[in-house]
């Protein structure tokens, strides 16, 4: 497969487009300096915009562009498009949490603009709550309904049990749950989507080096790699002692060649890790937790830092096809955090990290 050309034309605008309440800004579009949009596993894009704040006026004189009675003002929506400016794609919406002025001497005064996705509720409410007989996608819908958001939950379905958020942020404990089922969350508009690891997928794009990948540096690393995972506790309902040990990989991701697992193994003999931090209280549970940090640690074998042309396709969730590096590190990597950056220097970047279970047949 080939790269898939980011426009129809061959010479294209790929400046960003912003929105505020949902109309589209020119004003705010025209006065952008720089910009950053970044992602992660765990979901809560940010995002910061740097903005020149002097227009001229009519009268021939200039003013501050964006002053107190301004639309641009905290709490105000704000959405980034990105792309093409003939078809730009949305890759932010969100709120504005926080403004800041700079002056200096002869230079034109800026505005920053900070904003955050509807994940921010989520950040700043924190409570104590126990969840009774529900399993994970239920707490999830519910934590959800709370905050205003219309979940989306793949699986998830079992184990129902009791879970107990103490003290905690709805993010955090979000965060804490999903892991120990090797899931993630992301927010799309006012969507929250839950899915297992495997579950994701939103999309895939080819990058060729020195083509649409400007950048690369990769690095295969056995030094978090393990041959097999453990959990142990005991059902306090039965007091019958619980245990579970992995030793195949089931999440893991995209790309192919030979499994971390397998080259430690081979290079350094099995080394096992055993969970004892988190309480297990069925082999279900064992299993589940034991199972999640042997995916975590294989997927993390092969990693990769990438900077390409901006992209509004490179999301948290998407496949990479990489070619161009070498037999052993072309692969296919999924993206696990991204940044959608602008200057007017070097224009449209997008930043990558992204993952693979897998060194390649060239090894």
């Amino acid at each position: 497969m080939t790269e898939t050309a980011l426009s129809r034309q061959a010479l294209y605008s790929a400046r960003p487009t912003l929105r505020l309440a949902g109309q589209a800004d020119v004003r705010l579009s025209n006065l952008l300096v720089a910009m950053r949009m970044d992602e992660s596993e765990g979901g809560m894009s940010r995002l910061e915009l740097r903005l020149s704040n002097l227009v001229g006026t009519t009268a021939g004189g200039t003013e501050a562009a964006f002053g107190a009675g301004s639309d641009l003002k905290l709490g105000a929506e704000l959405a980034v498009y990105t792309g093409d400016v003939q078809a730009p794609v949305e890759v932010f919406r969100g709120k504005v949490s926080a403004i800041e002025l700079l002056f200096s001497m002869g230079g034109a005064p800026e505005i920053t603009v900070l904003a955050e996705d509807a994940l921010q509720a989520a950040r700043m409410a924190r409570r104590s709550k126990v969840y009774t007989d529900m399993s994970p996608a239920d707490v999830v819908r519910e934590v959800a309904g709370a905050l205003n958001l219309s979940p989306t939950v793949t699986g998830l379905t079992s184990p129902v049990d009791t879970w107990a958020q103490i003290n905690e942020s709805d993010l955090s404990f979000l965060r804490r749950l999903l892991a120990r089922f090797d899931a993630d969350l992301q927010i799309v508009g006012d969507a929250l989507q839950v899915a297992p690891r495997g579950d994701v997928a939103r999309g895939e794009v080819e990058l060729a080096l020195f083509g649409q990948l400007v950048r690369a540096r990769v690095i295969a690393d056995l030094s978090q790699q393990v041959t097999a995972t453990s959990a142990a506790g005991w059902n306090p309902v039965d007091g019958s002692a619980v245990n579970f040990e992995a030793t195949q990989i089931t999440q893991s991701g995209p790309g192919r060649g030979r499994s971390g697992l397998s080259w430690l193994d081979e290079a350094l003999g099995a080394r096992q890790e055993h969970i004892g931090h988190l309480a297990v209280s069925s082999d279900a549970e064992a299993r589940a937790v034991a199972t999640t940090a042997l995916d975590q640690r294989a997927r993390r074998f092969v990693r990769i830092e990438g900077l390409s042309e901006g992209n509004p396709a490179i999301r948290v969730g998407t496949t990479v096809s990489i070619t161009g590096l070498s037999p052993q590190f072309d692969n296919r990597y999924f993206v696990c955090a991204a940044s959608h950056l602008f200057d007017q220097t070097a224009g449209y970047r997008t930043e990558f990290s992204g993952e693979c279970a897998y060194l390649g047949e060239g090894a």
